[in-house]
């Protein structure tokens, strides 16, 4: 039983676990906040090519 104890106490698997998942989290919201500004800029965009073709088409 102290064996395992010992070996429950140095045991490292958890952690490396965990190391992925907060990894993992942190590529995830980073893909949508890029996701998320590249949306943003595309919406203006368009609005900003929708006024310049509207602008020349109106006499």
């Amino acid at each position: 039983m102290l064996n395992f104890i010992k070996n429950f106490r140095n045991d490292e698997d958890g952690a490396v676990t965990v190391d992925f998942v907060v990894l993992t989290a942190a590529i995830v919201l980073l893909g949508l906040l890029v996701g998320t500004a590249v949306k943003t800029g595309a919406t203006t965009l368009a609005a900003d090519i929708k006024a310049d073709i509207e602008a020349q088409v109106t006499p």
